[in-house]
């Protein structure tokens, strides 16, 4: 039930913001996702973060600033 109520949030969330961001421009900020649970995966379960792994993190940042920048 947890686990539904987080999907129906997610869902409304994600309706709101793309009745006042363009898609364009929301949806490569989901991308920002994939660095919180990188980095959430590290301090809860203790997993490494590689050079490569930094390195895609970094390039996920440098593209979301583009996007949201133009």
């Amino acid at each position: 039930m947890g686990g539904l109520a987080c999907y129906v949030v997610s869902v409304v969330l994600w309706v709101v913001a793309l009745s006042k961001v363009p898609v364009s421009i929301a949806y490569p900020m989901l991308s920002i996702g994939y660095i919180v649970n990188a980095v959430a995966a590290h301090y809860l379960f203790g997993e490494t973060l590689s050079t490569m792994r930094l390195a895609g993190i970094g390039v996920i940042i440098v593209g979301v600033y583009m996007v949201a920048r133009s």
